[in-house]
This record gives C-alpha cells, sequence and structure tokens, in this order.
C-alpha cells in the first residue's frame, strides 16, 4: 500500500511532537486529524494556550479534536468516523486502548531514547544526567504497558560533551521526524519485524521518571563530572540549582545553566567557594572545583559568571549547599 495512502491520527503536544507533524504533511501524508490537549491558561496573566502541535495543526489546516477525556464516547465515536488506519503518538497522554487499538495497522509511538533504555517521561535528561554519550530515538508499537511495545526502528547519535538537554532536545526531534517517516513508510510496505522488548534483564535499565525539584538540586559532595553532567541534563530546563549561604542569613536559591571542572586536591569542604570577585568562581566538590560560567540568582535573569560576580560583593564569604 502507498503510505501516502494511509489515513493517519496524529497525537501529541509539545514541539518535538510539532516538528513531525509539519514534517509528515509537507511530505504528502495524509492527517486525516490531530488530536491534542485542551487549550489552558498559563503564566502570569492566565493567557490562553495553544499546544505547539495545535498551532502547527492551524497553520497546516488540519481538523483538530481536543479531548478532556480519551475515554470520552463522542471523542472515540469522532475517531471511528475517520476510519483511522494507522495513529501516531509523539509526546502526549497516555491512551487507552480503545484509542490505540482503533487504526487497523497499530499505533506507534516516538520515544526519545534507545529504548528499552530510559523508558519513562525525562529520557533526554536522564541520559545525560547518568553521562551517556551515545542515545537516541526509537519507534514502537504501543501496548498496555508505558514504553514496552515492540520496537520497530532506531536511530543513533553521539552526546557531545558540549551538549545539553536543549540541543539534544533539538537534535533528537529533528531525528525523530526522519524516523517518524521512514516509519509510516515500512509499515505502509509491511516490511518490517517488531522486536518485542519482553524478556529483557530489567536489571539493566536505567529508567527516565519525571523530574521533580528535589532531583535538580547539586550534591557538592558528589565527584565533578557527576555534578557537570546533572548541571548538562538540567539545562536551560528546569535548571540545576544550589542554595547560596552567607552567615546570619537565610540560604537563597540558585541555578546554575554551565559550568566545567577541573580536578584538583584541596582540604576545603564540598560547598566552598573561591573567587577573584571578577571573573571566575569556583565551588569545591569531592574531588576538585566546579567552575560556574552561567547562573541566575533568585530574581534576577540568567547571566555570566562574570556579569553575576558585579554585582555579586560578598561571594568571597558565601558557601554552597
Amino acid at each position: 500500500m502507498n503510505a501516502k495512502d494511509l489515513r493517519i491520527i496524529f497525537m501529541g503536544t509539545p514541539e518535538f511532537a510539532a516538528t513531525s507533524l509539519r514534517r509528515l504533511v509537507t511530505e504528502g501524508y495524509n492527517i486525516v486529524a490531530v488530536v491534542t490537549t485542551p487549550d489552558k491558561p498559563a503564566g502570569r496573566g492566565q493567557k490562553i494556550h495553544k499546544s505547539d502541535v495545535k498551532v502547527a495543526a492551524e497553520e497546516l489546516g488540519l481538523p483538530i479534536l481536543q479531548p478532556e477525556k480519551l475515554r470520552a464516547p463522542q471523542f472515540v465515536e469522532a475517531l471511528e468516523a475517520l476510519k483511522p488506519d494507522l495513529g501516531i503518538v509523539i509526546a502526549f497522554r497516555m491512551l487507552p486502548e480503545i484509542v490505540w487499538g482503533m487504526p487497523r495497522l497499530g499505533t506507534f509511538n516516538l520515544h526519545a531514547s534507545l529504548l528499552p533504555q530510559y523508558r519513562g517521561a525525562a529520557p533526554i535528561n536522564w541520559a545525560i544526567i547518568n553521562g551517556e554519550t551515545r542515545t537516541g530515538v526509537t519507534t514502537f508499537l504501543l501496548n498496555h504497558e508505558i514504553d514496552k511495545g515492540a520496537i520497530i526502528d532506531r536511530s543513533q547519535t553521539d552526546i557531545l560533551p558540549q551538549d545539553n538537554v536543549g540541543t539534544l532536545y533539538d537534535k533528537l526531534m529533528h531525528m525523530g521526524a526522519d524516523l517518524v517517516v521512514s516509519t509510516v513508510e515500512k509499515i505502509a510496505s509491511g516490511d518490517f519485524a517488531p522486536i518485542e522488548q519482553a524478556g529483557t534483564d530489567e536489571s539493566t535499565l536505567h529508567p527516565a521518571p519525571k523530574i521533580f525539584k528535589e532531583d535538580c538540586r547539586i550534591d557538592w559532595s558528589c565527584p565533578g563530572k557527576r555534578i557537570v553532567d546533572l548541571i548538562r541534563g538540567l539545562s536551560p530546563y528546569p535548571a540545576a540549582w544550589t542554595d547560596i549561604c552567607r552567615e546570619g542569613s537565610e540560604p537563597v536559591a540558585c541555578k546554575i545553566f554551565e559550568a566545567h571542572f577541573e580536578a584538583s586536591d584541596d582540604d576545603r569542604a564540598p560547598g566552598s567557594v573561591t573567587t577573584d570577585g571578577k571573573s571566575h568562581l569556583g565551588i569545591r566538590c569531592i574531588d576538585g572545583m566546579i567552575y560556574v560560567e552561567r547562573i541566575q540568582m533568585a530574581g534576577k535573569r540568567a547571566m555570566t559568571i562574570r556579569e553575576a560576580l558585579a554585582g555579586w560583593r560578598d561571594a568571597q564569604t558565601c558557601t554552597m549547599s
């Protein structure tokens, strides 16, 4: 069957998904409907926010469905009326079987890791945090378990030392669009043999759970490479953070977006600060110094360390915890 004759339902929310949607439409694939999250108030002004996928779908002139509940009879009936051949899901909600099982050729998901490694909500972050040097994207058929369906295809790339979650996200987003297109072609031709994840030794796998605030706190008693990987894996969002402690004052949180590590021997306690007050600020860790390059103090914008030190008169007396 010609892949461009398939009636495809596309489901997703963020920019990561919108890039694949645009690519499919540009190359002539038949998207009969786009399913995304309902509009909701966001930000200080509580302005109504549309998902990136909805914005793309509107620009592309595609039909849009925004169900509050994915099992709602009205939504399910609307999907059935579209007679879908294939479903594609990228960074969306967990689907009930009545939805993912509806298309006659099934529904596949694009995941930003080399499955079965890094199943979960934050695979790009955790790959960098854990010091991985390779990652990639995977397409797999949905089943009843999260990120455990049969693998259709994968594409790999290096994680460079200078990569953070922002740069790697962009890299995988475009790789993912390529893989989505090639996966649609494979499914249409029937020329693929899905590889089941069942039987994988779960003890060898790294999970990728949702990241919470305490996951982002820097532990200065850790090795320097581990700290730098944490900073890279959380930059620019949600960002690694630490408390600045001043004698006689309450600790104040700051975010660190960029830093490098230099090994050294030192008797000072982890979290101790060294600075010339002008161009550099180092923080002691267990095996050397973390030199901060980009930082955001509470209530301020993100700055280079030189900019931050220009207004930080007591930096040399502070500690980090």
